[in-house]
């Protein structure tokens, strides 16, 4: 072939040569998929002498497959004057008045095209694909040329919220609630399908508050219909007392979730262990329960889902161990460690412990067949997407009822591989001993919302702080936002505090 290339494809490249050229690359070249395999296993052969092998060809020109070692295809050519073919195998382009594989710029890019098309499908599946909008919308957007641009001193999402009379429990929460990035992308697109009357489906009434949330006004919302719903479903709730603002996520999230069973993803919450409506998705994960005989040493393992983890503090009447590393100034998990200060990870250090049971709560060992002293040791078997912690700071015993004030140092970023059920192994005397391999992000979190008490047990209020965008904080007191530094999130004294997982994967 001379070093101008092959003068005889121009005679090929007439009217629609390139879509045919990609058919046969797509068809019965670069076979990607299981299908495509098929029809090429099952087409691909001689039409002369019917064999799948002897390097098949087919020809350019016309619907032809013909064996190139046997030179049944070189006959076809000679015969029909058709000058190009194209390896089934290799996606090379033979000539036979050159008597040679030619190289033309134009052909060997639809050939890498075609070629990485598969890959993109196996990586990509169009399961997953982009997102387009349809005529209709791009006819909406059209017709209303204004935009709403998100700039760094965007307010859209910031809105107060009336008190009601001793509703300062409830606001911070839904305050919580709507800055959830996954439960707001949810309601926005307008993902629940209701199956209730919608005067009585909190998961309507929520959709109604994030659309509140997000339409731009800035004076405050009165959440009255929000607070009827609570009191029709959660009757312990009901009435103007000062409620505890824990116990109303939990409630919240126990209502929202039974009236999800109408959307797509919710249909098998019949069975609470198979729920996969938006609050489960979001906010439950899995904890590990091993308890092990001190005997046999056999383990028995149970899996309960949560949807928070209560942690106890110093101060209380529960024995607090000291995990701290102490007051060398050493940093775990971005805390730093000062002489006397008590951190979140020091508290999931002791929530994951293990713990002797002791003689007074013997249990049936499976492998000794009798009642046997035991330990018990609790870790993440399945993290959430958002992990909320709840630091006990009220106490409620038959001779005391009090709030814990200790001050607990929480980090903007969280890393929750030392208590997973997967880490024991690395754990020793109770201490994680961190991996070599520091690049699996799977488990770290973000700090997006931290609910704060002031006051005390019989007289107090409460307050949030909430993060917009990455590092924009504020502070939501009912009515009243203000912005707020980090600092004052971080020295806040801490109730509920939500934590966002900072990488997330198709299922």
């Amino acid at each position: 072939m001379s070093p101008a290339g092959c003068s005889h494809v121009s005679g090929f490249k007439v009217d629609n040569w390139k879509q045919n050229l990609r058919v046969i690359y797509q068809c019965f070249v670069w076979s990607g998929t299981a299908e495509t395999r098929r029809r090429k296993a099952k087409s691909c052969i001689c039409h002369m002498c019917g064999a799948h092998l002897s390097r098949l060809h087919s020809c350019l020109y016309c619907v032809y497959f013909g064996c190139f070692t046997k030179k049944h295809i070189h006959e076809h050519a000679k015969n029909k004057r058709h000058n190009l073919a194209i390896d089934l195998l290799y996606g090379g382009i033979y000539c036979f008045v050159c008597q040679d594989y030619i190289y033309d710029k134009d052909m060997e890019q639809i050939a890498k095209e075609e070629q990485r098309k598969p890959f993109d499908i196996a990586l990509f599946p169009p399961k997953y694909s982009t997102w387009e909008p349809t005529k209709r919308e791009l006819e909406l957007l059209r017709h209303n040329p204004k935009r709403r641009k998100i700039t760094t001193n965007c307010t859209i999402g910031l809105r107060g919220l009336i008190n009601l009379g001793n509703t300062c429990f409830m606001n911070c929460i839904v305050q919580a609630l709507t800055h959830t990035p996954l439960l707001r992308d949810f309601f926005l697109s307008d993902r629940h399908k209701c199956e209730m009357q919608s005067n009585s489906c909190l998961v309507c009434e929520m959709s109604q508050l994030f659309q509140e949330f997000y339409s731009g006004h800035r004076y405050p919302h009165i959440p009255f219909r929000l607070l009827h719903l609570v009191w029709t479903h959660a009757r312990h709730l009901a009435g103007y007392e000062q409620q505890d603002a824990h116990e109303f996520l939990i409630a919240a999230l126990d209502v929202l979730h039974r009236h999800c069973k109408g959307d797509d993803n919710g249909k098998k919450a019949n069975n609470p262990n198979h729920c996969n409506c938006i609050i489960d998705q979001i906010f439950t994960g899995g904890l590990q329960s091993d308890v092990t005989c001190q005997v046999c040493h056999g383990v028995s393992t149970t899996i309960d889902p949560f949807w928070d983890i209560s942690l106890d503090l110093p101060g209380s009447s529960t024995p607090f161990w000291p995990l701290s590393p102490g007051s060398d100034g050493s940093v775990v998990n971005g805390e730093s460690h000062q002489s006397g200060s008590t951190t979140l990870t020091d508290c999931l250090r002791r929530f994951t412990r293990p713990e002797h049971l002791g003689s007074s709560a013997k249990i049936k060992c499976g492998g000794c067949h009798s009642y046997q002293e035991s330990t018990k040791q609790l870790t993440m078997k399945k993290l959430p997407i958002v992990a909320c912690f709840h630091l006990k700071r009220f106490e409620h015993s038959a001779k005391l009822r009090r709030k814990i004030t200790t001050y607990v140092s929480f980090p903007l970023e969280l890393d929750m591989t030392p208590f997973m059920a997967s880490s024991k192994e690395s754990r020793m005397n109770g201490q994680y001993q961190q991996p070599l391999d520091t690049l699996n992000n799977d488990n770290k979190y973000s700090l997006f919302a931290v609910v704060n008490h002031q006051g005390t047990l019989e007289s107090g209020h409460y307050t949030s702080f909430i993060r917009q965008h990455k590092d924009q904080w504020f502070k939501c007191d009912d009515a009243i936002i203000t912005k707020a530094s980090i600092k004052d999130v971080l020295d806040s004294e801490g109730y509920l505090l939500f934590y966002h997982k900072q990488f997330l994967e198709y299922e």
